[in-house]
């Protein structure tokens, strides 16, 4: 028996090291994954902002002589059905999807952060008539209702802003008014109502800043969506108009190519609407980690 309490000793203590290497690979990996999403975002950023300047370079000239070369050292992303060069006109239409979907959720994160806090902070049957209408609003889908909101303007930036704003501040109110009706429970704020502070004095002084991080965090999530929703749209046709770029109407002009068998207009695009989202949803993972440690402690076990 002594021998066999031994030995069950022995396996404990050699599985821990074990447990402990499982944890620093996870944590060398996420690390890893952090910094490829931060140089990617950086190289995504500093082709939106330098490379127009800097090239000089009209991205609606054509050139019907090169239409659909493949890619090549001209042209690394080829060109597409009317002689454009693909890389030049992806990087200016990554330009008005950055646009489109930082705007668009700024004014998701406004709309929701003040739905949220005013049901959280006012509580009674305000909460229950705010938290009806988003249930109401939920019960949509986003792309129809986005459809629905484009097709009363013209083709542009704006409405595609205005469409996403108004279809993604749902979740954001959500967040909001549960981190305020966690905040009202603290301490210190039930030391101000105490102290003769109004409603709106500690929902100004308290509650507002301390739901700030989880509303920014909110807000960087919501790029990639809004990206993905001004894409969706101009894929539609719904969005902006076919002349100007964007990565949903790059994909949407390449269609007729792609069933031709020229796979590089659609692909090159393509590939400029995902691997950027993901890069930013990879940050604002790593900062919702930093947000909420103890979720942050267990991914390392």
């Amino acid at each position: 028996m002594a021998e066999q309490a031994t030995e069950a000793v022995r396996g404990v203590a050699g599985r821990a090291p074990q447990w402990r290497t499982h944890g620093v690979r996870r944590r060398s990996t996420r690390a890893w994954r952090i910094r490829m999403s931060a140089v990617i975002v950086s190289v995504v950023v500093l082709a939106v902002l330098l490379v127009p300047p800097l090239t000089q370079l009209d991205q609606q000239a054509v050139d019907l002589a090169a239409k659909l070369q493949p890619p090549s050292w001209a042209h690394p992303f080829g060109t597409d059905d009317v002689g454009r060069d693909l890389l030049l006109r992806s990087v200016y239409g990554l330009r008005v999807s950055l646009l489109v979907g930082v705007v668009a959720a700024v004014v998701a994160t406004v709309i929701g952060t003040a739905v949220g806090a005013l049901a959280g902070a006012l509580g009674g049957w305000v909460d229950r008539g705010v938290m009806r209408v988003v249930d109401t609003f939920s019960s949509v889908p986003h792309l129809l209702l986005g459809i629905f909101v484009v097709a009363m303007f013209r083709p542009g930036v704006w409405p595609v802003v205005i469409s996403v704003g108004l279809t993604h501040w749902l979740s954001t109110a959500r967040i909001v008014r549960a981190e305020v009706l966690s905040l009202r429970s603290r301490p210190y704020v039930d030391a101000a109502i105490s102290g003769g502070s109004s409603r709106w004095r500690v929902t100004a002084r308290h509650l507002l800043p301390g739901v700030l991080p989880q509303a920014a965090l909110a807000a960087v999530l919501m790029v990639p969506h809004a990206i993905w929703h001004e894409s969706a749209l101009s894929f539609l046709g719904l969005g902006l108009p076919t002349h100007q770029a964007s990565l949903g109407t790059l994909v949407q002009t390449a269609r007729g190519s792609l069933l031709a068998g020229d796979w590089w207009p659609t692909l090159f695009p393509g590939l400029f609407i995902i691997v950027p989202t993901l890069a930013i949803a990879g940050l604002a993972g790593a900062w919702r980690e930093r947000l909420n440690p103890r979720r942050r402690s267990e991914l390392t076990l």
